[in-house]
């Protein structure tokens, strides 16, 4: 879950590193009143995306009166900025910026560790700066079970060609960035920039964090992060009900027990609809349990896409043995009644499989079309769209 700049600067401020004050904004009457309430000369508005080139598409301006806070506001605010609504705008404290530098710290899933990119050259976008001028952006491999303590710290400074005099303030405020990394189950913590003022302060000037949701057990207070306005309806109902759903353009309903199987059924359904017009709709993975409540509540998901036209169900039966998935499916419909209306393309192998297939024959619904292979289910499941 990416988090919105406001956010990030909130979750810093919770874990000591040194930020300005900010606060948020929804109309330009409250952009107005926040700008007062700061009471500095200079401040900044800023539009809250979840999408870099804020600046250059306008979403960033200088406000010097309440006046001018309160028209930027009113200009930004609905601004489409790369295909994000503007919705809200952070009124932050003006700086006095003497020299901008850049920190990061990732997960490195290709190395399987974390790595902390550090750089003198703040400002600019980080992804010019390494194609551009690689050597001035130093990388650091971080161990997982260590993480940043002060000696890797100051390893990360040395890297970055920081002077003596800003080196041990920079490692100061880098630690405290890994706490935020650490303690709140980041997948990135960047600052860009992170600044020098001109009084010799390091502050964090713009912050962007992704939180990793597979941890989201271990923070109730992430719930209150969640952006519900932008969340799609579908995955969020998904979410739910704790299935593993990611809404996609097609017209073809997935479902499948194993991200892998999921997967491969994408990608025969995307094959196999070429010459039909239509792709998948989604990707469902129901897991190792495909009990009828499982199987009941990814039909609910699926069926209540307005663009779903037919459903794929692709099942390998493992500990979960097929005839369990065929009875989840027959009790599911049932279960459904009136609100399954689409035709369903089953395919079933492994475990128990002549069980189950005996199963869904027998009940003969008439939404349910039994095929043996994985191929020629996603040819059938993709006829059946195009016909709709």
């Amino acid at each position: 879950m990416d988090l919105f700049e406001y956010q990030a600067r909130d979750m810093f401020e919770k874990h000591g590193v040194p930020v300005l004050p900010g606060i948020v904004a929804t109309t330009p009457g409250e952009a107005r009143a926040a700008y007062e309430s700061l009471g500095g000369a200079v401040a900044v508005v800023k539009a809250q995306v979840k999408i870099g080139g804020r600046g250059k598409a306008g979403g960033v301006k200088l406000a010097r009166s309440a006046d001018e806070a309160e028209q930027h506001a009113e200009a930004i605010l609905g601004m489409d900025i790369k295909g994000h609504t503007v919705h809200k705008v952070m009124i932050a404290a003006g700086a006095d910026i003497a020299t901008e530098y850049y920190f990061s710290v990732l997960l490195d899933r290709s190395e399987r560790r974390y790595l902390a990119m550090c750089s003198v050259e703040g400002g600019m976008e980080i992804e010019q700066l390494a194609v551009e001028r690689p050597e001035a952006l130093a990388r650091v491999a971080v161990d997982p079970i260590e993480g940043i303590d002060e000696a890797k710290a100051n390893e990360i400074v040395a890297a970055a060609n920081f002077s003596a005099e800003d080196a041990p303030k920079v490692a100061e405020a880098i630690q405290k960035l890994w706490t935020v990394y650490r303690e709140e189950d980041a997948t990135l913590v960047e600052v860009n920039p992170l600044v020098k003022t001109g009084s010799g302060d390091i502050v964090a000037l713009d912050g962007k964090v992704s939180l990793d949701e597979n941890a989201s057990f271990r923070h109730e207070d992430h719930e209150a992060l969640v952006d519900k306005a932008a969340e799609d309806p579908l995955e969020a109902k998904a979410k739910a009900k704790g299935l593993n759903y990611v809404k996609l353009d097609g017209a073809v309903g997935i479902i499948g027990n194993g991200a892998g199987l999921v997967m491969s059924t994408l990608d025969v359904v995307a094959y196999a609809g070429e010459q039909y017009g239509v792709g998948p709709a989604n990707f469902l993975d129901i897991g190792g349990g495909a009990s009828a409540e499982v199987m009941a509540n990814g039909l609910d998901v699926i069926l209540g896409d307005e663009q779903v036209r037919s459903v794929f169900v692709n099942v390998f039966g493992g500990i979960t043995a097929c005839d369990e998935v065929a009875n989840g499916i027959v009790q599911a419909l049932g279960i459904l009644g009136d609100q399954a209306t689409k035709p369903l393309v089953v395919r079933l192998d492994g475990n128990n499989v002549e069980e189950g297939r005996a199963i869904l024959a027998e009940a003969n619904h008439p939404l349910v079309t039994l095929v043996d292979t994985m191929d020629g289910a996603a040819a059938k499941a993709a006829e059946l769209a195009a016909a709709k």
